[in-house]
């Protein structure tokens, strides 16, 4: 599988990547025989870059991926995970519900401080049992998880802080990147103009059917040598499924407007002769400042069934009719 480099680090990861949040039990129980054989399949497809956060299943995520990653050559693959909460354990009956199903029982804190990262990233080598993690990222921090007020708080404590632990873990040679790992994109412009960022783990918001990316943050990205991975590819899944009934948009049954638009990128397809699944799949890697696209998912024949989406042959031409200015124009 074809690599590419992070930023200006030393770092080069595969082109598709495995997330982590599924095999950490989000939306459905995950038991470990299932994530054991999902990463074995990602492993045995090429992937050599694995995302996982303390967030998903509460650390059960970092647990299986650390598992998984032990008895393999320790240069042979990337790593990442996050930062920005911190886990206590609770009762069973305390543990609260972020769609995860049976996590671990810890409730969370944000902490995005000095003090808040380092002690996640030593919390995150105990549960990974691996003794370096290659990129932190901080997660979640924005307006669409804490609102406006939360996160202002959550800035200063980053501005003041926080990015002075990641700068440190990095030149001690504890990391050897960092970024952000969010699904908006003005967290993403507010902190690159004021910092220097390695890598962005942007979900949903650079895809075929949402641009927002495209007009500011990726050409910040250009000159700031800030290299995108990008997940969420299938905007919640409507890009793989189509518009069908109860099909999905940002985490949100899909309103009327956006059945309308994928059932026109759905014609676009069926008229090229290909799957639109498959032009969602490969639309980021077409973009230079993107170093990977991630897939996650909690079965081996999902993930199998998403990595031969990069098969299909896609005319070059093609991503210019998706245009969204166009497509929404044709509509009206």
């Amino acid at each position: 599988m074809n690599k590419r480099r992070i930023g200006t680090t030393a770092l080069d990861v595969t082109e598709i990547s495995f997330g982590g949040a599924a095999i950490g039990g989000l939306y459905r129980a995950c038991p470990r025989e299932a994530a054991m054989a999902t990463l074995e399949t990602a492993w045995n497809a090429g992937l050599r870059y694995f995302d996982t956060a303390p967030f998903y299943g509460f650390g059960l995520s970092e647990r299986r991926t650390g598992d998984f990653l032990r008895d393999k050559p320790r240069s042979s693959y990337v790593l990442s995970t996050k930062v920005g909460r911190l886990f206590r354990p609770v009762p069973e009956d305390q543990v609260p519900d972020h769609s995860y199903i049976d996590p671990l029982p810890f409730a969370l804190d944000y902490d995005y401080s000095y003090d808040g990262i380092m002690r996640s990233v030593e919390f995150s080598y105990a549960r990974l049992g691996l003794n370096r993690i290659d990129i932190l990222f901080v997660h979640d921090i924005g307006v669409y998880t804490h609102g406006v007020e939360k996160t202002k708080l959550h800035f200063r404590q980053l501005m003041e802080g926080g990015l002075k632990a990641l700068e440190e873990l990095k030149l001690s040679g504890t990391i050897a990147a960092y970024g952000l790992g969010v699904n908006e994109v003005q967290i993403c412009l507010d902190v690159l103009k004021r910092a220097p960022l390695d890598c962005i783990l942007l979900a949903s918001r650079y895809s075929l059917l949402d641009r927002s990316a495209a007009a500011e943050l990726l050409p910040l990205c250009r000159e700031r040598r800030t290299s995108l991975i990008i997940g969420g590819v299938f905007n919640s899944g409507i890009l793989a499924t189509g518009p069908v009934e109860g099909a999905h948009f940002d985490y949100l049954p899909a309103t009327t407007d956006i059945l309308d638009r994928v059932g026109a990128m759905q014609e676009i397809a069926r008229e090229g002769g290909y799957p639109l699944a498959a032009a969602a799949f490969q639309f980021p890697l077409h973009e230079p400042v993107v170093a990977s696209v991630l897939t996650g998912t909690a079965k081996p024949a999902n993930l199998t069934r998403n990595l031969e989406l990069l098969d299909v042959k896609i005319p070059p031409g093609e991503f210019a009719k998706y245009d969204p200015y166009t497509i929404v124009q044709n509509l009206g």
